[in-house]
């Protein structure tokens, strides 16, 4: 995990979320924003709090693991 000690221009990012997402009611989710370095993750009920930055390798490892259940 990449550590942030402020929330940076978060503006600048485009945050989206899973296909997989719960259409009935939309605000259950997390939001995943890339970049080149990192994949930015938030809550997507509190867009303004905190939020997580992983490597991209950290993700696409987690990523496959959490298909794998």
């Amino acid at each position: 995990m990449i550590s942030e000690t402020s929330a940076g221009d978060a503006s600048r990012l485009q945050w989206f979320k899973s296909s997989y997402s719960d259409s009935s009611n939309s605000n259950e989710c997390v939001e995943v924003a890339t970049t080149l370095d990192a994949v930015h993750v938030r809550d997507s009920k509190n867009i303004h709090g905190p939020r997580l930055a992983f490597a991209s390798g950290a993700w696409a490892d987690f990523t496959s693991y959490a298909s794998k259940g």
